[in-house]
């Protein structure tokens, strides 16, 4: 044999080992491909499929002929984007590309599908095809989609949550000329019924109200959310204004308001609703639930089963409230307060007998405050205590300077209590302390409760009373009239002045006397006031039914004054502004009298140029 011979024989023995090779490699790849677990097509440089492989089409439902020749688009829905990307694939700028995409099975339902083409270049290179491998994530999918739901939905109500709220909520805010308006609910005296009927009576009722709530208004296209207990929330993203969201907040009241049928029970509820309307621009999602909550907490202070609309000069209100409650305690340790006393005046005589010690407070960003606009603060936060004891302490040592100085006077300091300070505090050794630390003579010590403090609910500061006067402290009852107005309670307490509330002296004007500003001394001061008189009938007819009252109020101060003297108890008519006034109260018997007639709560050192004015003309 030559070696020409040679070298063919090895040549073809070679191409034919080669082409047994190719060939196995090709029947190894052909059955990986049919046998594969995941759905795998060839694509043509035309973008149609050349190849496929039997679980693609189960799959998609289909057969794996009918996939034959079908353009890769029929069957991958790609949008512009990532059309973009697979044509510069094809045309061999990338190598790989993957796409999460929702393909459509033949019977109707979505099947999810992780997808991976990769391109196949011949021997120089060059784009010969692309291969999709898809992968069935469906199951994941639902499991996905399982959990998030949960984590997006109440498991009670089945209705959103509050954190599909927020993403909703969120959502809306990212439409900038929109308006949005929000109704935000719970259920009046929910508790009552878990406590009375049970918790799953409370759950049945929580799916009913969802129920309602839903079925009225998602057809609207506003989201119902469950916000956590008893609270739910009914969003309005677009909406066409506040009428709106009141209308539909009176309709909230009246379907949740409906009784219903709960394990054979019939349960009655309502609902209180917060309403807030208001557009995107210059507001948050944190303002906007904020705002509703409050609102929701008006309308149940107002009295429940009713709604009510968000006003910023209310939440303006309580925010300074809130201010107040949490500076007060601070303030007092900084000396921001100050007592101002009001002459207490014998109407006999004309003599200055007492004065009212009344407390304001220098509050560094609001200016001064009358005690009327953070008393009753202090009493719900318990501030009441420690700024009622620096009251007392600082009103006895001033008396006691007067005592000092004008010991003829014998000046007596009047003192207001709140019953909180007799539940909080031991206000028999308070007094004692005091007392004993100023050396302020008993007898010149008035203190100051209301009707309602001394027999209302709050407590009752009996015993405290009765020993405060074994001690010889005055026990005055303040406002009187506003409250019980019973006299036989005053026999069996150690009472020993009466205040008329100020609204009995308005009745002692003249006729055509016009009403002058007024301060009555009392704890939550009086502001200033006027009444501007009618013309013509309307003026007569006003005029005779102030004359009537005043007659009334006159027979009645004269028979609460004798009923008071047969008690022993003294009294002390409140916002005296004229001297018509003083003249007719004293007709009455009345003792002693307060109000801007005789003069405004003033310092310290003004009481000192009366007391010396007084001083001067006994001289005489």
């Amino acid at each position: 044999m030559n070696a020409n011979a040679t070298v063919n024989a090895v040549t073809t023995a070679d191409r034919r080992s080669l082409e047994d090779a190719l060939l196995a490699s090709e029947n190894r790849f052909r059955a990986a491909f049919i046998d594969a677990g995941i759905g795998m097509a060839l694509i043509d440089r035309s973008d149609l499929i050349i190849e496929a492989n039997p679980a693609l089409a189960e799959m998609l439902g289909r057969t794996v002929p009918e996939l034959m020749r079908l353009h890769i688009h029929a069957l991958i829905d790609i949008e512009e984007s990532s059309r973009q990307v697979y044509r510069e694939l094809v045309r061999g700028q990338r190598d790989r590309i993957r796409l999460e995409k929702r393909l459509k099975h033949r019977q109707g339902h979505a099947v999810w599908t992780n997808i991976t083409i990769s391109l196949i270049r011949d021997s120089n290179g060059e784009p010969l095809y692309t291969l999709a491998m898809v992968e069935d994530v469906s199951e994941a999918r639902r499991l996905g989609d399982r959990l998030h739901y949960q984590a997006m939905h109440d498991p009670l109500t089945q209705l959103p949550n509050r954190s599909l709220f927020f993403e909703r909520l969120a959502g809306a805010f990212a439409e900038a000329d929109q308006r949005i308006g929000l109704c935000y609910l719970d259920l009046d005296g929910f508790q009552a019924v878990n406590d009375t009927l049970g918790h799953h009576i409370g759950d049945e009722l929580l799916v009913a109200v969802a129920r309602r709530l839903e079925q009225r208004f998602t057809a609207r296209g506003h989201l119902v959310a469950r916000m956590g207990g008893d609270e739910f929330a009914v969003l309005v993203p677009r909406s066409a204004g506040a009428e709106e969201l009141t209308a539909l907040a009176a309709e909230v009241v009246e379907v949740v308001g409906a009784p219903y049928d709960l394990s054979g029970q019939r349960v009655a509820a309502t609902a209180s609703v917060g309403v807030v309307e208001r557009p995107v621009p210059g507001t948050t999602p944190t303002e906007l639930v904020r705002d509703a909550d409050a609102t929701l907490y008006w309308a149940k202070t107002d009295g429940r089963s009713r709604w009510a609309l968000y006003d910023p000069e209310r939440i303006a209100y309580q925010m300074t409230r809130q201010v107040l409650a949490t500076t007060m305690r601070p303030a007092l340790e900084r000396g921001e307060f100050l007592l101002e006393y009001q002459p207490l005046v014998d109407l006999n005589c004309g003599r200055l007998r007492g004065v009212e010690a009344l407390v304001r407070w220098r509050h560094p960003d609001f200016g001064r405050l009358a005690p009327d606009r953070f008393i009753q603060i202090a009493e719900e936060t318990g501030a009441i205590v420690p700024l009622g004891h620096w009251v007392l302490e600082t009103a006895c040592a001033q008396a006691r300077s007067w005592l000092d100085r004008f010991p003829e006077a014998q000046l007596f300091v009047s003192v207001n209590l709140a019953a909180r300070q007799f539940s909080d505090s031991d206000m028999v050794a308070d007094v004692a302390e005091v007392l004993g630390a100023t050396k302020l003579p008993a007898r010149l010590l008035q203190l100051e409760l209301t009707e309602s403090a001394v027999l209302g609910p709050v407590g009752r500061p009996v015993e405290a009373l009765h020993a405060l006067s074994a001690m010889g402290v005055r026990i005055a009852i303040d406002d009187f009239g506003t409250g019980y107005s019973n006299l036989s309670y005053l026999s069996r307490l150690p009472v020993h002045v009466l205040k008329l509330d100020g609204s009995f002296v308005e009745g002692f004007r003249e006729p055509r006397e016009s009403r002058a500003n007024g301060e009555h001394g009392e704890r939550g001061e009086h502001g200033e006031h006027g009444e501007q008189r009618p013309s013509g009938m309307n003026s007569v007819q006003g005029m005779n039914g102030s004359v009537a009252r005043g007659a009334a109020d006159e027979k009645i101060v004269a028979a609460l004054v004798r009923l008071s003297h047969v008690l022993g108890l003294t009294v002390t008519a409140e916002g005296v502004e004229s001297a018509t006034q003083a003249d007719r109260l004293r007709a009455t018997g009345c003792d002693t009298a307060q109000g801007w007639h005789f003069g405004r709560a003033v310092p310290a050192t003004e009481i000192d140029h009366l007391l010396g004015a007084l001083r001067r003309t006994t001289a005489r």
